[in-house]
């Protein structure tokens, strides 16, 4: 099948290598243009040209890929079909159009759950305890087509979005050859409709989102920490009894079961280094001063002289 591969991030780069070395053919892939970055406004390629370009592939990156010229010159490879993944701009009807079987997308959630930017980091903040994979069809409204394929997988405890994302980034391999057999022979599925009543949002993070709120139940304040790591980054103020602060990032976290926080106002540490939430307390696993390097939970307390007392509050306090 000849195939126009949309992709600009990290999360599309296993099923691109994986066309390049399957029976199908890349005629194309379309890409973010390269943007300046840094102080001296380095200009870099996203990691899905870097790979195209590794890979011999033709590469396009256009500022507006519905431009009726970008239409007409992605027309010209007579694709079979779009494939979408993680590109960064909205694919209208007129470039779907010109393509037999249309676009898929391969999105990071169990859809209508999770739709928008975000939906691996907010699947894991909000306690959710599977995840997986959808290829749908591409229309107008936002992750909103017939699904085509889906593959679910439990979160781990302590899996971070971090963690998830290049995990269902390899998941996303078998879930896209599953749907790419689904238009052989020039078959158009018509997949299965999304119940609307069940979406549910995943907006793009902002570095605010990081802010940890210990007067949450233990649950949602272990998935926040998950959730938000590493970007973008689950941050906090530890203050000590003597009045020493700083503050830290959390990277990873587990429920005390049944432990009754004693009466301590969230944030506040307890006997064995617990933390007070709203409901009970939980278990730093990973920290990271702001100035140090990622360290265990009791090579901080040791090295800070952490005392039942001291506490964690929001790093704008």
């Amino acid at each position: 099948m000849r195939i126009i591969f949309m992709g600009s991030g990290a999360f599309a780069l296993p099923t691109l290598r994986w066309l390049g070395e399957s029976e199908h053919k890349v005629v194309a892939v379309v890409t973010q243009p390269a943007k300046g970055s840094g102080r001296g406004q380095r200009v870099t390629r996203t990691p899905v040209r870097a790979v195209a370009d590794e890979l011999g592939l033709t590469s396009i990156e256009p500022e507006n890929v519905n431009d009726h010229e970008i239409v007409a010159q992605l027309q010209a490879f007579e694709a079979d079909l779009g494939l979408v993944i993680a590109f960064g701009q909205k694919i209208r009807q007129p470039l779907r159009d010109v393509l037999p079987g249309g676009c898929i997308n391969l999105h990071a959630s169990l859809l209508p759950k999770y739709r928008g930017a975000a939906p691996i980091n907010w699947a894991i903040a909000n306690g959710e305890e599977n995840s997986g994979c959808t290829v749908f069809q591409l229309v107008d409204r936002m992750d909103a087509g017939p699904i085509l394929s889906m593959t679910e997988t439990p979160i781990g405890p302590t899996e971070t979005a971090g963690e998830l994302h290049d995990r269902l980034s390899e998941i996303g391999i078998e879930t896209v050859r599953e749907t790419i057999m689904q238009f052989a022979d020039g078959n158009t599925p018509a997949g299965t409709p999304q119940d609307d009543s069940l979406a549910t949002p995943a907006r793009k993070l902002s570095k605010e989102d990081g802010n940890i709120d210990f007067d949450k139940p233990a649950r949602i304040v272990v998935g926040h920490i998950h959730g938000m790591t590493p970007w973008p980054s689950a941050r906090a103020k530890f203050v000590s009894g003597d009045e020493r602060w700083e503050n830290v990032t959390l990277l990873r976290a587990q429920v005390v079961e049944q432990f009754d926080p004693e009466g301590r106002s969230p944030g506040s540490i307890l006997e064995k280094g617990r933390i007070a939430t709203q409901d009970g307390a939980i278990e730093v696993l990973e920290i990271k001063p702001s100035s140090g390097r990622v360290m265990s939970w009791r090579d901080y307390a040791n090295g800070r002289r952490v005392a039942p007392g001291d506490q964690f509050t929001s790093p704008k306090s």
